[in-house]
């Protein structure tokens, strides 16, 4: 059963979108690390009714803070069952053309600081699993279908995913056995407040989709370590990620 969560990147709409789901399963209650707490204070009781919540202020893009942020929440919270991290810079378009340093932000943000948060998030799980061992911990990873195969539009943003999808991978396999697992979503193009403007792509969901599919392998005793969202898509990227360099262009095209 999951009664407590940590949000890594707080006023994520998927990951609000997850502890709504996650209420009638049993979530009582919720620390939620954001860069700006007071934008978002004002906003709980309509956005996350019903829960405990707790927020605290966390930068991404510095790893220094990134265990002491964990074990407050977790003084906090008195126990984590679960860690979502949701933390990330959009990245439509993030190619040719962006600056060095928006390059590095990006790396930091998307990959870098989520890492080492989620290294932290992970060695307090499995010290706290010494404790007490009779539930399983989970850290749950929002990546995304860009992690797949870069392409010529985003492969800034993709490539930052994909080394945050198999960073989380790699970190689930090490911690197998210590009763802390690893959950890796790979959502497609997802309609939010992020994306808005935007031409959704094929097979696009929504934040709460994005959730019921979480919820559900969440709930299950053997869970998949990978969930694509809509399932459909893991099948068509096994086909995609193996096609030749040309074709993929033409498939890819602007997206």
């Amino acid at each position: 059963m999951i009664e407590t969560a940590l949000v890594l990147g707080g006023s994520s709409e998927i990951a609000q979108a997850i502890l709504l789901e996650l209420k009638p399963l049993g979530l009582k209650r919720a620390v939620l690390a954001v860069r700006s707490p007071q934008e978002i204070e004002p906003l709980l009781d309509s956005l996350l009714p019903g829960l405990d919540l707790a927020v605290c202020s966390w930068d991404a893009t510095d790893a220094s803070g990134s265990a002491q942020m964990v074990a407050d929440a977790g003084t906090t919270l008195g126990r984590i069952d679960l860690v979502v991290c949701a933390v990330g810079m959009l990245g439509h378009h993030a190619g040719r053309g962006m600056t060095p340093e928006a390059i590095g932000l990006m790396v930091q943000t998307n990959f870098a600081g989520p890492a080492s948060a989620l290294s932290a998030a992970a060695e307090f799980l499995v010290d706290q699993n010494k404790a007490d061992s009779s539930r399983v911990a989970t850290l749950l990873v929002l990546s995304s279908v860009a992690a797949a195969r870069p392409r010529k539009s985003n492969f800034v943003y993709g490539s930052t995913k994909a080394g945050l999808d198999s960073f989380a991978r790699g970190l689930g396999d090490a911690l197998v056995g210590t009763g802390v697992r690893v959950m890796v979503l790979r959502p497609g193009f997802v309609r939010s407040r992020m994306t808005t403007g935007l031409e959704p792509a094929p097979f696009a969901s929504d934040p709460r989709q994005v959730a019921v599919y979480a919820a559900r392998e969440l709930g299950k005793k053997r869970s998949k370590e990978v969930v694509w969202i809509p399932g459909k898509l893991g099948p068509l990227f096994a086909v995609f990620t193996n096609l030749p360099s040309a074709l993929w262009r033409k498939i890819a095209a602007e997206r």
